[in-house]
């Protein structure tokens, strides 16, 4: 059995906050380069410039890519052997609140849908959590904004829709987003489960790398498939036209009923943010 003291735990969230909203991935960046070179639209390329530039800024001076610096979503991976010495959810919101306090990240959160009260602290976040073998914690800390996470789509096809019928859905969800996600997107894609698993599926896909492949080669294949196939809609980076309409496509399946077929559509802003510790 291993302890892991609560105001470790506190002061890494703190700072993983900050970082996921200052710097973006190696992964990312590299896929933003690569689509700057390829795109062939005059004012898709310059946004793609203006988005590289951007993102140079927020690592140099130590601010967020966005002012919208979202919902904190956390993902827990807790070994069977380690022990807390406090309670586990209470140090991730401390750390929330003092990484969001003293990184003047702006405070999005409110406590009511209805009523509107806003928190002050973007607390609380949204904790997801597994147990998982060994006496390590993991800790991902990804921020949601807004914007994309409004164009977010899912629904409960029929088996018979198939294969065709997931497709046609994403597409269809990039298209009714249109400018409104802030393209190029990062497309997560859950399939299976049922109504929560499968929003849940596809938000987790949005940590993998962009540049790795799915497990199982048919899904790969089809990931592939519903990226050539979004860009091909010409919406472009920021609406304004072109072929980069997505970075990435990234599916995550799971079991489902025999008379249901869950998918969900988890569109996220080229500023795919997530930053990832272990202690």
């Amino acid at each position: 059995m291993r302890e892991i003291r609560s105001a470790e735990i506190t002061e890494k969230v703190a700072k993983l906050a900050q970082e996921a909203n200052f710097y973006l991935n190696d992964d990312l960046l590299n896929a933003l380069d690569k689509a700057a070179e390829e795109e062939i639209s005059e004012p898709g390329r310059y946004i793609l410039e203006q988005i590289k530039e951007n993102a140079q800024i927020a690592a140099s001076e130590n601010v967020p890519v966005c002012q919208d610096t979202g919902v904190a979503v956390v993902f827990i991976k807790i070994g069977n052997d380690v022990h807390l010495d406090g309670d586990l959810y209470e140090a991730i919101e401390a750390g929330i609140r003092k990484g969001y306090s003293e990184g003047y990240l702006r405070k999005s959160i409110v406590a009511d849908p209805l009523s509107r009260q806003n928190t002050g602290d973007n607390t609380p976040a949204i904790i997801h959590t597994e147990i998982v073998p060994g006496d390590q914690l993991e800790i991902v800390i990804a921020p949601k904004g807004g914007g994309s996470e409004n164009m977010s789509r899912i629904t409960m096809l029929k088996p018979g829709d198939g294969k065709t019928g997931v497709k046609d859905f994403v597409i269809e969800t990039i298209e009714k987003a249109g400018a409104n996600a802030c393209p190029p997107l990062v497309v997560g894609v859950g399939i299976g489960g049922n109504f929560e698993k499968s929003a849940y599926l596809a938000k987790k896909s949005l940590l993998r790398d962009l540049d790795d492949h799915h497990a199982d080669p048919e899904i790969a294949k089809f990931e592939a498939e519903l990226l050539e196939a979004i860009n091909k809609t010409g919406i472009g980076p920021q609406g304004m036209g072109g072929r980069t309409t997505a970075l990435a496509v990234k599916i995550e399946v799971f079991a489902t009923h025999i008379a249901q077929l869950p998918v969900a559509v988890n569109l996220n802003c080229h500023a795919a943010r997530h930053k990832k510790i272990i202690i």
